[in-house]
Formats: C-alpha cells, sequence, structure tokens
C-alpha cells in the first residue's frame, strides 16, 4: 500500500498521523465532503483513510458511472477523480460535473500516474482546478482541498 504514496509519507505515517484529527478542526477540513473515484481499491481506501484521518466525511466510487449518482446524493465539496478508469474516464467524468448546473462550481482534481503536458491540458480543457500525480502524498491531497474549499470559504 506505501507504493501509493510517495516517501515523504508512508501509508503507515498516515494512518498513525499524530494529531492529525486535533488539527482537521483548526484546519478547517472537519466534515467535509470529499469523493474519491478510482477503479484501484488501494488508491481508494488509502485516500479514504487519510482524509477520514484529516476529519472529511469520504465517497468513494470505482468509476464515473457510480460516481454520478453519488455525487447527486452526497453533494461532495470536492471531488477527485482518476484519469483512466473503464467505462467512463476521469476526463468524462469531470466534464459531466462541470456541464451540471448544480455541480459546475465543485472543485475537481484529476489524479493520474501520467504528468505529461498533453495529459494536464486536457484535464484543464474539461474544467479540473488541478492535477496530481500518482502516487500522491497525504500533503498534496489536504492541499488540494485547503486551496479549493477552506480558503475559498
Amino acid at each position: 500500500m506505501s507504493s501509493v504514496l510517495n516517501e515523504s509519507s508512508s501509508f503507515e505515517d498516515a494512518l498513525e498521523g499524530g494529531n492529525v484529527t486535533e488539527q482537521a478542526n483548526k484546519n478547517g477540513f472537519d466534515g467535509l465532503k470529499v469523493m474519491v473515484i478510482d477503479d484501484s481499491k488501494t488508491i481508494r481506501r488509502t485516500a479514504e483513510t487519510l482524509l477520514k484521518k484529516a476529519g472529511c466525511d469520504v465517497i468513494t466510487a470505482v468509476d464515473g458511472f457510480e460516481a454520478l449518482s453519488r455525487i447527486t446524493d452526497s453533494h461532495p465539496d470536492i471531488i477527485f477523480v482518476d484519469v483512466m478508469m473503464p467505462r467512463l474516464d476521469g476526463y468524462q467524468t469531470c466534464a459531466l460535473i462541470k456541464h451540471n448546473q448544480i455541480f459546475k462550481k465543485t472543485p475537481v482534481v484529476m489524479l493520474s500516474s501520467k504528468d505529461g503536458l498533453f495529459d494536464k491540458a486536457r484535464g484543464r480543457i474539461v474544467g479540473s482546478e488541478q492535477y496530481l500525480t500518482k502516487p500522491f502524498t497525504k500533503d498534496e491531497l489536504l492541499s488540494a482541498i485547503r486551496t479549493h474549499v477552506v480558503d475559498k470559504n
């Protein structure tokens, strides 16, 4: 599981996390609804564990189709979506979210193992606010939430 995170934050460190939960209230993460869409169970579980430890309520989905129905039910504050998924990829999922009047202002952060300029540009074209390259760290996830949700409120 630690392969999901880079060396600056191992999975075990993230789980033990010290005062992460105590800091959640100070950092504004407590109770934020965060959706993680990824076909990799390891990525979903890792992100869910890190985000819950920070005080977030986490909703997960295995693909874009499942995510679209869960978004309607849960109204997340921010969405992390994997680029490469079966059936409905991350770019298509992001575009559908951003074309919906109710959810178009919901921040979407793309997750991918590809870090090319074309991939990042394509993410921007479909409306994503940010692009994180896997393996991501706890700090990168929380920084994205801070930038796109906490600091905007």
